[in-house]
């Protein structure tokens, strides 16, 4: 049923367009983001539902298994199991901000997974770290620096789908207020000095120029 809804959404040059932009079109249909999510609304929460569709190994169906699952029902095995099948840097961002981040194994898993060699097993790390400091509003603020030297230690890694979720997550950090920016400002300083690694003057450049922005400098004023 929700494989037929899928394939109904499906747009003409969907997959094309997710090729343009990084994303792995081998098992996907070419749904958009905005009408997953509507149907995801329509299907409401559903734990086993989830667990079925990701079995499918369709692209957008895995989508819309992290928008309905229970994060109350994730275990530590499911979410290994899933960043395992991790193909391509949207289902890995979708899985981490719509549900990982909602576990309370997504701190452990964010130090954890920003450790390992797949690239977007690594990358979900780093993910779960830039959600975490968007998504969770009461979390101290020692978590988050308990992070930035997890984000310059892995900044020398030049993959792209790493090394941009090193620099999302220490943007994202950085603006989650005055003393996480500061703290955030010192890391890209340091990055963007660091001679003998390209990468890690690319993030550190990147997030000095937003972190020391009019836009973030009045928002944390």
């Amino acid at each position: 049923m929700v494989l037929e809804r899928l394939e109904a959404l499906a747009r003409p040059g969907g997959r094309e367009r997710m090729a343009r932009f990084g994303i792995n079109p081998h098992r996907a249909l070419g749904v958009r983001i905005p009408d997953l999510r509507r149907l995801a609304r329509e299907i409401g929460t559903d734990h086993s539902l989830a667990l079925s569709l990701w079995r499918t190994n369709v692209h957008e169906a895995r989508i819309i298994a992290s928008m309905i699952d229970d994060p109350a029902k994730v275990t530590e095995r499911q979410m290994e199991a899933w960043a395992g099948d991790f193909d391509s840097w949207d289902l890995c961002d979708q899985c981490c901000g719509n549900l990982f981040d909602r576990t309370p194994f997504a701190h452990g898993k964010a130090l954890e997974w920003s450790g390992r060699d797949e690239e977007f097993v690594k990358r979900a790390g780093f993910a779960l770290m830039a959600w975490a400091a968007v998504h969770d509003k009461t979390a101290d603020d020692r978590v988050f620096l308990e992070f930035l030297p997890i984000v310059e230690r892995e900044a020398d890694d030049d993959r792209n789908f790493v090394r941009k979720a090193v620099n999302w997550s220490l943007r994202q950090i950085g603006k989650r207020n005055r003393g996480l920016r500061r703290a955030a400002v010192a890391v890209a300083r340091r990055l963007a000095r660091r001679r003998e690694s390209r990468s890690a003057r690319w993030i550190g450049a990147d997030a000095l120029r937003e972190l020391e922005s009019e836009a973030v400098l009045s928002r944390l004023s």
